[in-house]
């Protein structure tokens, strides 16, 4: 059997950025999830004393905290800086543009929508640096609901589709004369997007690593499916089943923007070894 890897897939600026700053700071902890990857944060606490926290009380004076790069509420921020804690934000910048936008756009006397999931710790971060008339929608069916205003901005959770988006933002401009429309899907998510696309059409079966919880990994997987209904998310070598891969002559692998290479790597050989058994 065939194994090929995507053109484009796993760690992306914003995560290898954060992790080598977690990596500078030994014997910190960081607040919430650093990545949606479990076996990455196990790496961090194991070889360099990087503990993670999900308590805004935990951290006192002098503590160091590393923001997670979902980022995190502007007053949990806040808060960490008045209570004197060495704040190290590793929020990716790709992150970090959203969050302005709404603060500003907000300032000027927009509503702002965000199209993505408001359970999302990004989202949670990005909706809280506008101070009111906030809403976070999921499907252009939930813009009918909101009762905006006449000047509009809208922004997108970066690891969302492109083609969703779009649909937001032609129900948005449908129903108010002035929309500012910000696209802040990241560059790294079309590249993965794209490549796992591509990718999927050649092959009998697909390989998508990431972890459960991770957006961006979840979009490779939907993409993928559309076109190879064999596909398969999974977050390490432990879920790879056998008879996946009975009578299967081309495997395609992809990984989401969390997954670090050797978990990828471990991931490959193990195919080769159930191919081979």
């Amino acid at each position: 059997m065939k194994i090929v890897l995507a053109e484009s897939y796993g760690f992306c600026f914003g995560v290898k950025r954060a992790i080598k700053i977690a990596e500078e700071n030994k014997n910190s902890a960081t607040y919430g999830p650093l990545i949606h990857n479990a076996n990455e944060i196990d790496r961090l606490k194991n070889d360099f004393n990087v503990a993670l926290s999900e308590n805004l009380d935990s951290f006192k004076a002098s503590d160091t905290a590393v923001i997670r790069t979902h980022g995190i509420p502007k007053q949990e921020l806040s808060l960490l800086h008045e209570r004197q804690v060495n704040v190290v934000d590793a929020t990716c910048p790709y992150v970090t543009k959203p969050q302005q936008i709404c603060e500003d756009m907000n300032s000027q006397g927009y509503d702002i929508v965000i199209f993505g999931d408001e359970a999302h710790p990004e989202i949670k971060g990005v909706k809280s640096y506008a101070a009111d008339h906030v809403y976070v929608v999921n499907s252009p069916d939930e813009i009918d609901a909101l009762k905006l205003r006449e000047k509009v901005a809208t922004v997108a959770q970066t690891t969302r589709k492109l083609e969703e988006y779009q649909q937001i933002i032609i129900k948005l401009m449908s129903k108010h004369k002035e929309v500012r429309i910000f696209n802040t899907i990241c560059n790294a998510t079309f590249d993965n997007q794209d490549a796992v696309r591509e990718l999927a059409q050649k092959a009998d079966v697909m390989i998508i690593i990431g972890g459960k919880n991770s957006s961006n990994t979840k979009q490779l997987y939907s993409i993928s499916k559309e076109y190879c209904l064999d596909s398969y998310h999974i977050e390490s070598k432990d879920d790879l089943q056998t008879n996946w891969f009975d009578h299967k002559e081309y495997c395609g692998v992809s990984a989401g923007a969390s997954t670090p290479d050797w978990i990828i790597d471990e991931v490959i050989q193990s195919i080769r070894t159930l191919n081979n058994s």
